[in-house]
């Protein structure tokens, strides 16, 4: 069983900049997705970006340029660089492993952290 863990959340004024961590625990799969969602208030949850054991990574339009997944395999631990945060970055971001599909990861199934509440204002 995998625990995640997240943390680096917080208030920013927008153009700012924050870094997410999220700690992973337990056994993973063979084979792994590991990525970032959030959800913001009357929103369904979104993902945002997602990286796999081959160091693969893949980002939703919406932050593409502006975010960065990464790993420290030796650490056990996601990160989740965000820069020229925007009002509508306000959310409560979540880690989440999963196996992928396809060649993909879709997050069907996934295993998700608490969440950590990143806040931007205007």
């Amino acid at each position: 069983q995998v625990q995640l863990a997240e943390s680096g959340g917080g208030s920013v004024q927008a153009g700012g900049s924050l870094r997410l961590s999220c700690a992973v625990s337990g056994n993973t799969y063979a084979r792994f997705c590991m990525g970032w969602l959030r959800q913001a208030p009357g929103k369904e949850r979104e993902k945002l970006a997602s990286i796999d054991n081959d160091g693969t990574t893949g980002y939703a339009d919406s932050v593409q340029g502006r975010f960065t997944i990464s790993q420290d395999k030796p650490k056990n631990t996601l990160y989740l660089d965000m820069n020229y945060l925007k009002f509508d970055d306000t959310a409560i971001y979540y880690c989440a492993v999963d196996q992928p599909f396809g060649g993909t990861c879709p997050f069907y199934s996934p295993t998700w952290g608490q969440g950590t509440q990143v806040t931007v204002s205007s």
